[in-house]
């Protein structure tokens, strides 16, 4: 099964956690778009920010067994080279705490996003020769 079909299967297939999040994702908190089960090849992501550069995975009580955290790392590394930062949530963190949740992804969004409000340094005006 190529990433693609992949990642077109996983989004019919969400998690309840993972469909609850999207129903909160999916209002652009803050004015930020997300996509579900985004392809960054090799790997895909649950959530994907591309104005923040940020990926959210939801973990559930299998991320923690066998070589699984070690496979995380490597992930997390992988994304964190190319500027994509990974927030990790438990299942039950959004299941129990979706505004606390979201509170931390609007504040790093915030944090990541370039500034709407500074267009930068006036241009350079040419000098007159005399």
């Amino acid at each position: 099964m190529s990433r693609l079909e992949r990642a077109r299967q996983l989004r019919r297939t969400m998690s309840p956690p993972e469909a609850r999040l999207w129903q909160l994702l999916r209002t652009r908190p803050g004015g930020h778009k997300f996509r579900r089960q985004h392809r960054a090849d090799p790997y895909v992501l649950d959530f994907y920010c591309r104005s923040a550069g940020l990926a959210i995975e939801v973990d559930g009580a299998s991320h923690d067994m066998g070589d699984r955290p070690q496979r995380d790392e490597r992930r997390d590394a992988w994304l964190a080279l190319r500027g994509i930062k990974t927030l990790r949530f438990l299942a039950m963190d959004i299941k129990d705490n979706l505004d606390g949740v979201a509170a931390l992804i609007e504040e790093e969004c915030a944090s990541r996003s370039p500034s709407t409000g500074f267009a930068g340094p006036p241009p350079l005006q040419m000098q007159r020769r005399k």
